[in-house]
């Protein structure tokens, strides 16, 4: 039985992996800088809770030792956090090397090289420093979870406006979805030299306005709040409004956002 080491594993997407590595047979490692409460949401059954701090290297060698395959979903959204996230990666990826994992696997976000934006532009770096790894690896970009569409409308809702970007879409996709194709990439097998690094872009079902987003939202919800356009200034705006987050040449997940939502009330 192969042992896969999942760092981020309690936060959203880690929790994910975590449950599809278990459900496939696989030994589970979740590694974090705290480990959660016996009774806590964020703990699967059946994985091995082991705390390391990614960032300093504390304990990270003993956390990778006899780990076969390796999947980061460490996030942050600001600040020094952000800033080293591109190191985070580098150290994990040569303490990776040291420890003799036989494959490494990024969460990363669907054409983030292409935006100049700070969130996207740390994603990209991230992604670079998996390219250029001596252990074999994969990049998975994904466009953005149905989790993140939500909780836009939702943190609107709050204060009774519910806010639409004029001239927006997404592609949502469904954090399960994208956990099946991260543990479909840590399992590889046979990779030879020409496809060290390999990079898969994969989005939601289905392309929506944030408009028809937000109907399905008020609808399997029922929260109020009325639907506001707003515009989106500078890059991040302009490389929504251009599509630079949609990839339908690229669709992969199966849930889309009203069945996703369906999901939630069950």
């Amino acid at each position: 039985m192969a042992t896969i080491a999942v760092v981020g594993g309690t936060g959203t997407a880690g929790r994910m992996v975590v449950a599809e590595a278990l459900r496939r047979g696989l030994e589970v490692r979740s590694i974090s800088r705290r480990r959660p409460a016996p009774e806590s949401p964020k703990r699967i059954p059946g994985a091995d809770y082991i705390t390391a701090d990614v960032a300093s290297g504390q304990g990270l060698p003993e956390a990778l030792d006899g780990a076969d395959l390796l999947i980061e979903t460490l996030d942050a959204k600001s600040g020094a956090a952000l800033k080293v996230l591109p190191a985070t990666s580098g150290r994990l990826l040569r303490a990776a090397a040291t420890a003799g994992v036989r494959r490494a696997v990024l969460l990363s976000i669907a054409n983030a090289g292409q935006a100049d934006y700070g969130y996207y532009k740390v994603q990209a770096a991230r992604a670079r420093q998996y390219q250029r790894a001596t252990v074999p690896t994969a990049v998975i970009a994904a466009t953005q979870f149905h989790d993140l569409v939500a909780g836009i409308f939702s943190s609107g809702a709050r204060y009774g406006l519910v806010p639409v970007i004029r001239g927006v879409s997404f592609q949502p996709i469904a954090t399960a979805d994208v956990a099946g194709a991260l543990v479909d990439a840590a399992m590889e097998e046979g990779v030879g030299s020409a496809a060290l690094h390999s990079t898969r872009i994969i989005g939601g079902p289905e392309v929506l306005t944030m408009r028809q987003l937000v109907g399905q939202w008020k609808t399997a919800t029922g929260r109020k709040g009325m639907t506001t356009p707003l515009p989106l200034p500078g890059s991040l705006g302009r490389f929504l409004r251009e599509g630079g987050n949609l990839v339908p040449e690229n669709t992969y997940g199966t849930i889309t956002f009203s069945q996703w939502l369906e999901s939630l009330a069950d």
